[in-house]
């Protein structure tokens, strides 16, 4: 492997080629449908990263959740649609999920009576409003569990 850049501003496709082990000649002939020079220039910011270019960085660096980090990111559609996800470990996960699932359990009948009629009024608003936060937070762990085990079977961890 070639000697390991000092340079302090890397990207985050940058960071994980080296941090796969990678050289960017290694990481090109992995990828196959990338040259050298476009890697060279998506890490440095010179061009544009599409999303197909991501999802190839991904699957050689075993890395799903750069993805996650384009839409989060660098897509405008995503930034206004998907929640960026942090990697976590399996019982970190299960456990946010678990206290999530339970926060929203009790709040269920408040749930059933304030969307019974199919309007929501202004004395509702308020519960309504933290039972949505409620909802948020079980996507977004099921949304780390996705991305647990994208990474896991990846990794070769777990057969996919």
């Amino acid at each position: 492997m070639g000697r390991k850049s000092i340079r302090e501003d890397k990207s985050v496709y940058f960071k994980a080629r080296e941090e796969a082990g990678l050289t960017r000649a290694q990481a090109s002939e992995l990828i196959g449908s990338m040259t050298e020079s476009r890697l060279e220039k998506i890490e440095t910011g010179k061009v544009a990263i599409y999303p197909e270019d991501v999802v190839d960085l991904a699957t050689a660096y075993k890395r799903q959740d750069l993805c996650n980090y384009y839409c989060t990111h660098e897509c405008k559609i995503g930034q206004k649609t998907v929640p960026e996800v942090k990697m976590s470990s399996l019982p970190e996960i299960v456990l946010g999920m678990l206290s999530a699932l339970n926060s929203l359990n009790n709040q269920k009948e408040r749930f059933i009576d304030i969307t019974a009629d199919g309007i929501i009024s202004d004395d509702e608003l308020e519960d309504f409003l933290a039972i949505q936060k409620q909802l948020e937070q079980i996507d977004m762990t099921v949304e780390s569990l996705k991305l647990w085990v994208a990474n896991t079977i990846a990794e070769g961890k777990i057969n996919g």
